[in-house]
């Protein structure tokens, strides 16, 4: 009975989620998150524009509130719209504005690199588009572009990279377009941080730990090299100079 109530939540969530994104596309609809609350369930809207979402007068998010107690079943639904602080990071707005690049009739390719050069300039570690569908000719094809890092197997895909999905209805048929994006602020479980290396010094009995500043060593090594070769420059003209003055007592 468990496992029967986990199958039929999941379902709920995708076909609300599914209704938000019908109901909420032109408002840049980023996703959804649903907590069950004491007082009820509080249905979280992430938007590009929360003002088209709650609408004139709170028209809309009643229309949303209704529609989700009486065809869903939420019980005493209460909707909070959050604005997308940076729209390129979200591969669900972001698949929304590649449906609609190519819905005008722009070319699947200058679509795909235009909208990675915008994640990437926002600061993601990695984007994934994929776009499969009649995108060349009769026969359906799948392009994938790819920038940056992005995991694409095991758990930390899972966690850690965000996925967007959306379709788009042309002449030739449906093409679907799905984005992943790994965030910038994303770290890697076998990420290794490297510490600068500690020199240990005793003073009166006591040890003290000093960092050692590379770069400041690297000064150090430098001007010493320098002092060497000006001390060899100088035994150079030394040597030259005893040379010529022997030179010159010979010839004498």
């Amino acid at each position: 009975m468990i496992e029967k109530d986990f199958v039929t939540e999941g379902l709920r969530r995708t076909r609300i989620d599914e209704y938000l994104e019908k109901e909420l596309e032109r408002a840049g609809y980023g996703g959804m998150d649903v907590q069950i609350t004491p007082l009820g369930t509080m249905v979280v809207v992430y938007a590009e524009r929360p003002g088209m979402v709650i609408g004139r007068g709170g028209k809309n998010v009643r229309t949303i509130t209704n529609t989700l107690k009486n065809d869903f079943g939420l019980d005493n639904p209460q909707i909070e719209v959050k604005e997308v602080e940076v729209p390129e990071l979200n591969p669900k707005i972001m698949a929304y504005k590649i449906a609609n690049m190519l819905q005008r009739g722009m070319h699947f390719r200058r679509v795909a690199y235009s909208t990675i050069r915008r994640i990437m300039g926002a600061g993601a570690q990695g984007v994934e588009v994929t776009i499969s569908g009649k995108i060349r000719g009769s026969r359906s094809a799948v392009a994938k572009f790819v920038e940056g890092y992005i995991k694409k197997c095991g758990e930390p895909s899972i966690r850690l990279v965000e996925e967007g999905f959306a379709t788009v209805q042309l002449k030739p048929g449906v093409l679907g377009i799905y984005v992943r994006i790994m965030p910038p602020e994303t770290i890697l479980p076998d990420s290794v941080e490297i510490l600068p290396p500690k020199m240990t010094i005793e003073e009166d009995g006591e040890i003290i730990e000093e960092e050692i500043d590379v770069e400041t060593e690297e000064i150090i090594e430098e001007e010493e090299i320098i002092e060497e070769v000006e001390d060899l420059d100088e035994l150079e003209e030394v040597v030259e100079e005893e040379a010529t003055e022997e030179v010159e007592e010979d010839d004498s």
